[in-house]
């Protein structure tokens, strides 16, 4: 009688071994696992859900609760729209509003095309392309706070720069935050150079990402510097543009730290009240906190019908 063969012993081995290591393991730890991964991830997220309805949401909402209250002796009940026709029938509300929508339009020639303009001939250098980066940054960098008393000071009658500039080339000196005439100019050019910079390196990212195949067709077609940003520029950056002019009214909008502090706030005979500053008076100065919560409702109801339809337009011409 011939020895058995080592085969299949052999055979029974792994089979034996894949037989156990197909068995389903124990998952407990796995699982523990998971579920701590999970309660981590979920805690930061109700968390930040928590801080974002904390200071963004219940400040809305008592908002528009407090638009439809009045407090008088520390006894707060329902005004219905009281505080609306309070705001409505005074006389600085359609002067706040054409002021800030003529800020508004001074902003956008300037504080929208010129960081474009700045992000186009940046874009042209190539060299030192990093330290012109940020010497436009320069300003965004610096508080607000000292940016316009920097400008106060150049806009002194006396002794301000600017004046200096204008008697250097012969012309007559400026009342430049004292003259109606010339105060919300004033406060738009220092709004300029202060919140420049950060649109200047938004566009210029854009920029950047322009195929440069089609500048060199456009240079085939004869095209100039500008029908080359007309053609070629413009439309590439098409979307960054529409973003930021939606953000750029929605900001200028709610001015408030330039003319507060270059010209206290009412400017000369009025001609820097604006709406926020305006909300400011209603709360701080009058504590009509009522009238301030109904203004402050307005200007988010406008704010808002203009998104919304800006929105819908962009997608009307997408498609």
């Amino acid at each position: 009688m011939s020895a058995p063969t080592m085969t299949t012993d052999k055979a029974a081995g792994p089979r034996r071994s894949r037989h156990r290591e197909d068995a389903p393991r124990p998952r407990g730890g796995s699982f523990a696992k998971a579920l701590r991964r999970n309660l981590t991830a979920h805690g930061f997220l109700i968390g930040a859900v928590l801080c974002f309805s904390f200071f963004s949401w219940y400040p809305m909402v008592r908002e528009f609760l407090l638009a439809f209250q009045k407090t008088e002796g520390g006894q707060t009940t329902w005004a219905g729209w009281s505080n609306l026709t309070t705001v409505f029938n005074d006389p600085a509300f359609w002067q706040a509003w054409r002021n800030t929508a003529l800020f508004t339009v001074l902003a956008l020639l300037l504080g929208f095309a010129v960081p474009f303009l700045v992000a186009v001939v940046l874009n042209e250098f190539r060299h030192a392309q990093g330290y012109l980066r940020m010497l436009v940054y320069l300003p965004v960098m610096l508080p607000p706070v000292a940016s316009v008393l920097l400008f106060k000071y150049l806009y002194d009658p006396g002794y301000g720069l600017f004046n200096e500039i204008l008697g250097f080339f012969g012309l007559p000196a400026q009342q430049w935050l004292q003259d109606p005439d010339t105060s919300m100019l004033s406060v738009v050019i220092a709004a300029t150079w202060m919140n420049m910079g950060g649109a200047t390196l938004i566009y210029l990212a854009a920029l950047q990402g322009i195929p440069g195949e089609l500048y060199e067709a456009a240079e085939l077609d004869g095209a100039g510097v500008l029908r080359k940003i007309w053609h070629v520029t413009v439309p590439q950056t098409r979307l960054i543009l529409s973003l930021m002019l939606l953000m750029q009214v929605i900001a200028t909008m709610q001015v408030f730290v330039e003319p507060f502090l270059l010209t206290g706030g009412a400017g000369p005979e009025g001609s820097t009240t604006t709406v926020v500053y305006l909300i400011y008076q209603y709360a701080f100065n009058f504590n009509n906190y009522g009238a301030a919560a109904a203004l402050g409702l307005v200007l988010l109801v406008l704010l808002a019908g203009f998104s919304a339809v800006y929105v819908k337009l962009s997608r009307a011409e997408d498609e």
